[in-house]
């Protein structure tokens, strides 16, 4: 057992280390690493299927059906239009309002559906504003996991989280909105620190942008109305998991099968569009996971790190926030939480300590925490997949120079709000 252990850790930082290095595609790295950790003997195959989150990739493979049929209506270049048209087609205030609708959208939405929806409009609005798309798709990945983490259908974690110990819609908002209100605003305003010399345009770029009617660019207003009609529908059952049970990926795969009716379109054209580069990837960075919770890795750290608190309620909520953080910075924050949330309910068994102040700890950690790097949460996997598509890639370490800070921020901001609400 010690030598799968071994070997289980070895080739996860193996496999994580080429990555960073961005020598080989990460696709390919995360695939082989997979079938590594079977050929060695670590887990079976039957077990690394098991450790599969389909509901994940069927959220995302559905979404990304929709999203593909619904842009040839317009409605993504009607959107970027609006705004920049509000924002009088300057950069700095429609890097403002994109970032402000991405963390709305995100708290009502998954965040992944949102990156799907937003990505789009993002590349519409820097090609017109003729300026590079970066700072707009790095505001994009860490707003939508701020906003995200807001509500319970937020962010994958939440819902995980929700549905262990009995969480409503309602008590995520009121626990968990006040101070992602805050996070957002500041997390808006450090990326403009960051980015001002770069959100910068020519005046006839702004003049071109103010003569464009949104109206114009919707082309197919039938399509639109179906694509709204499939949208509203598939939203209507992320709002009513909690009473329906009906899981993402029935709800996102069903719509997607419900707009193709309707168009009677060709799968083959639609299909072609979703990032299976992106959907592979998670695939092998799920079963990497697996090898390592096969072997007792992830419940072995985060026991350490439980008892190195020695039950104390303060410490243990605050290490939890930040163990989480550093967790599902490097691996995807779905499986860490995943593992977490028995090990809390055993905390709650053993020590008699209050078990919402951890949950909420856990929820903030997780999903702030996921923005540190591009493979720590699913939505930043899905806008790199998105971006490298388009010929914009967001390289590892680039993505980290910028995200890490502002990560950290969040975190201090999020561990001062816990400590005087739930631990003083």
């Amino acid at each position: 057992m010690e030598s799968n252990l071994i070997a289980a850790v070895a080739v996860f930082v193996l496999t994580y280390v080429l990555i960073i290095s961005e020598k080989i595609h990460r696709t390919v790295l995360a695939l082989a690493g997979a079938v590594l950790m079977i050929l060695l003997g670590i887990m079976t195959q039957e077990r690394a299927i098991e450790g599969i989150d389909f509901n994940t990739l069927g959220l995302l493979i559905g979404m990304m059906i929709i999203v593909g049929i619904a842009k040839d209506s317009g409605m993504f270049q009607y959107v970027a239009i609006w705004a920049s048209k509000v924002g009088k087609g300057k950069p700095i205030p429609i890097f403002i309002l994109l970032g402000l609708i991405t963390a709305v959208f995100s708290a009502f939405l998954d965040n992944v559906t949102t990156v799907l929806l937003m990505v789009p409009v993002i590349l519409v609005v820097a090609n017109n504003l003729k300026i590079h798309p970066m700072p707009f798709l790095i505001g994009t990945i860490l707003l939508s996991n701020v906003g995200g983490t807001a509500t319970l259908i937020g962010d994958p974690p939440n819902i995980l989280i929700g549905s262990a110990a009995n969480i409503s819609f309602n008590d995520f908002i009121v626990n968990l909105g006040p101070i992602i209100v805050v996070i957002t605003i500041v997390t808006l305003g450090l990326l403009l620190l960051w980015y001002r010399k770069k959100l910068v345009s020519t005046p006839e770029a702004q003049e071109a942008i103010m003569r464009f009617e949104p109206k114009e660019a919707l082309s197919d207003m039938k399509l639109l109305y179906k694509s709204l009609f499939v949208i509203g529908l598939v939203l209507i059952g992320f709002f009513t998991h909690s009473i329906t049970h009906i899981e993402g990926a029935t709800l996102a795969l069903g719509g997607a099968a419900l707009l193709l009716l309707l168009t009677l379109n060709d799968p083959e054209h639609h299909l072609r569009d979703v990032e299976w580069t992106t959907i592979f990837f998670f695939t092998g960075l799920f079963i990497l996971v697996t090898g390592l919770e096969e072997v007792g890795a992830i419940r072995y750290l985060a026991e350490q790190l439980i008892a190195f608190t020695g039950g104390e309620p303060a410490v243990t909520t605050l290490v939890i926030l930040w163990g989480a953080a550093i967790f599902s910075a490097a691996i995807d924050n779905i499986p860490f939480v995943a593992t977490m949330i028995p090990l809390i309910k055993d905390i709650g068994v053993i020590t008699g300590l209050p078990l919402a102040p951890l949950w909420w700890a856990l929820a903030l950690g997780a999903d702030i925490g996921g923005n540190a790097t591009i493979v720590g949460a699913s939505a930043n996997v899905v806008v790199c997949g998105m971006a490298e598509k388009q010929g914009h890639k967001i390289s590892f370490l680039g993505y980290m120079k910028v995200a890490v800070p502002m990560t950290v921020v969040g975190l201090v901001i999020a561990t001062i709000y816990v400590y005087f609400r739930y631990l003083v």
